[in-house]
């Protein structure tokens, strides 16, 4: 068999999400989702945004001076810093806002980033409560672009647009096209509620639901994760704020990422084949259940294969190259009028042509996304290391993941 025939599924349903996502951008709900804003004046719910730290003495203070710029209420919003046992200097860095009206300051044992959001909650009666990685930074209009969100009472979450804070590294740079791929991709899912994760730089949430529902679990690592599909369980409504940016620090190094995004897609595989197993496939639970949990996993196991097959590919092509080239003279090699390009002669196989046009629905989406989030700063150098190395990296990761799933091998967050 043709190892291209066993890539030719996996490209299809890539296309099809793809072609999915930029239709239903066109939708009502999602023109409506863009079109939303905060009207001066109207209900101004209470606010408290929890920040859970961990050895965060270095980016604290401005993930703290930046959430006291939002341009909210003041006697409407309190942040909420919660020590979690941290090692470093975190503990002098909160100390620097002891003094401040709106900051309420927590110490407690380690106990991971669940505990602390949980510990955090527990200390206010504030209507919305929120989280914000302490290594992450948000613009000044955010809360208001969230807010109007909560307009219908059967939402119980609303995510941001996220987008990398000064990449600087080539990894940084492609990790932020894949985030501002992302804008675009959770603001469509949110018009069918379709969200499945809500991530930790500013997701917001119904206080009342999320202590009715028992609190943040663990959820194999991936805490946000498991809270969105507790809520989508429980009949909630998750929304977007596409123009609500927020910017947050990235791994640096190949293992770094490598690392973190084999905690997100094990959590992802432990939390969805486990636990909320009865959600795939689900028509109960429309999008979510019928598309994007199950094009999630098949995604995971069609770019193992996609990667695999092309490694195969091109092993047989280096080793079939010697022969093919035994009988060519080196001079017609060398002489550059000895041979020449001609379209006509150019291979037209289907299995190109459909990788060909998922790499450019993926561009449009990303530019989509920066366009819709508002997203400042040059995007080149992102989209070149995004179309150059995504395709490598991430097969690496997702065969990590799947292998310790499969083994049953937990790894350590830090």
């Amino acid at each position: 068999m043709n190892p291209e025939v066993l890539a030719y599924p996996f490209l299809f349903v890539a296309i099809f999400f793809e072609s999915f996502i930029l239709v239903t951008l066109l939708s009502a709900p999602a023109r409506y989702g863009r079109a939303r804003r905060f009207v001066p004046g109207s209900i101004t719910p209470s606010v408290a945004i929890v920040v859970p730290c961990f050895n965060e003495a270095v980016t604290l203070t401005q993930t703290t001076e930046s959430l006291l710029a939002l341009h909210y209420p003041t006697d409407r919003l309190s942040v909420i810093l919660v020590n979690d046992g941290s090692k470093d200097d975190t503990a002098a860095a909160m100390a620097k806002f002891a003094g401040h009206p709106q900051v309420r300051i927590i110490h407690k044992e380690n106990g991971g980033k669940h505990t602390a959001l949980n510990a955090g909650i527990a200390v206010t009666d504030s209507e919305i409560v929120g989280c914000l990685d302490a290594d992450s930074f948000v613009e000044s209009d955010a809360l208001a672009e969230i807010i109007p969100c909560f307009e219908k009472q059967n939402v119980a979450a609303v995510t941001a647009a996220m987008s990398v804070a000064k990449p600087s590294t080539i990894l940084q740079h492609m990790q932020n096209a894949e985030y501002i791929f992302g804008i675009t991709v959770r603001h469509v899912l949110s018009s069918v509620n379709g969200l499945y994760v809500t991530p930790g730089p500013f997701s917001l949430y119904r206080r009342e639901i999320v202590v009715a529902l028992g609190g943040f679990r663990s959820g194999h690592q991936t805490e946000d994760m498991e809270m969105a599909l507790r809520l989508q369980k429980h009949g909630f409504a998750i929304e977007n704020a596409p123009r609500a940016r927020v910017y947050t620090k990235t791994p640096r190094t190949l293992m770094g990422l490598i690392r973190q995004r084999t905690r997100w897609t094990s959590g992802f595989l432990r939390n969805v084949l486990g636990e909320y197993r009865d959600l795939v496939g689900n028509a109960r639970h429309g999008a979510l259940g019928c598309l994007v949990l199950p094009v999630g996993l098949v995604s995971i196991f069609g770019a193992i294969v996609l990667f695999s097959n092309s490694l195969f590919l091109l092993a047989r092509h280096a080793l079939a190259a010697p022969a093919l080239r035994s009988g060519v003279p080196l001079s017609y090699s060398l002489v550059p009028s000895a041979h020449t390009l001609d379209w006509f002669y150019a291979p037209l196989d289907l299995f190109p042509a459909l990788a060909l046009l998922t790499v450019l629905a993926a561009i449009a989406l990303i530019a989509i996304g920066k366009r819709l989030s508002r997203t400042p700063g040059s995007l080149t150098l992102g989209l070149l290391s995004y179309l150059l190395l995504y395709g490598v990296v991430a097969p690496l990761w997702l065969m990590r993941a799947t292998a310790d799933v499969v083994t049953g091998t937990h790894r350590s967050w830090r």
